[in-house]
């Protein structure tokens, strides 16, 4: 049986949306954040479109979401909607309508395609308190001097082997003011996905490298590699380009 202000409405723009997960909100799972988030919109009046189907569900697609337990600072969703709105109005209606630690950090128009194949890759900081920045140094460079380590962790298929180096293209470490072990990471993105903590067992099986409180991980960043590979772009970039290639068209066909 159909839902009555549930028909099937076509969007007519899209937008995507770049968060933050932060604080204690690390914990909450990706499905706990679909939750939060579709109440979100349903509390700030943003005029949703539905899909098709004798079950219509608002048009709203995830991107590669950050693992539970990780913070970050560059999540990304899609939505799509029934009318146009103001990027600023929407960000501003949909931060104050989801908890705080889901923070909206931009919304652009969806003005091109194939984004997924944009997050090629992520920039990561993990803290490692009680890690003295030296030995966390000496294990870096242990593990980046292997050609091959292989790390074991359990999947939704079972138990994956796989090799951290492949895809870990980067992997530096510095101290923070505490003195404690800082690390920065670019690792590509594959299946299975290598994750900071499979980087960490990764240090642990070639220089014994020992973690006696909890790292701290963070998403600062995921995008295309840069040309050096030691970094993202922001996958935004393109959608504000057009929008002000059309803005600018816009402007010359109105002094025309």
């Amino acid at each position: 049986m159909r839902i009555p202000d549930r028909e099937y409405v076509a969007p007519v723009v899209r937008y995507r949306i770049m968060f933050a997960k932060r604080g204690r909100m690390r914990f909450a799972s990706h499905r706990d954040f679909q939750r939060v988030f579709e109440r979100a919109l349903r509390r700030a009046g943003v005029p949703m479109a539905y899909s098709a189907g004798f079950n219509p569900h608002p048009r709203i697609s995830y991107a590669n979401a950050v693992a539970t337990g990780a913070a970050s600072e560059a999540e990304y969703v899609e939505i799509g909607v029934a009318q146009e709105l103001s990027c600023e109005a929407l960000a501003a209606v949909l931060d104050d309508s989801l908890p705080v630690g889901f923070d909206i950090l931009d919304v652009v128009p969806a003005l091109t395609s194939d984004f997924a194949a944009r997050l090629e890759a992520s920039l990561w900081r993990v803290r490692l308190p009680g890690v003295p920045a030296a030995q966390a140094e000496a294990a870096v460079c242990a593990l980046l001097a292997a050609d091959h380590v292989e790390v074991s962790r359990m999947t939704k298929k079972g138990l994956r082997t796989f090799d951290v180096r492949a895809d870990l293209l980067t992997l530096k470490c510095k101290a923070d003011d505490d003195g404690c072990a800082i690390l920065t990471m670019v690792v590509r993105h594959a299946v299975p996905a290598v994750r900071p903590d499979d980087v960490l067992a990764g240090l642990r099986q070639v220089a014994s490298l020992a973690t006696p409180l909890p790292p701290v991980v963070t998403r600062m960043a995921q995008g295309l590699l840069t040309a050096d590979r030691s970094s993202v772009t922001d996958p935004l970039t393109p959608d504000r380009d057009s929008l002000a290639g059309r803005q600018d068209a816009a402007t010359g066909a109105e002094r025309g």
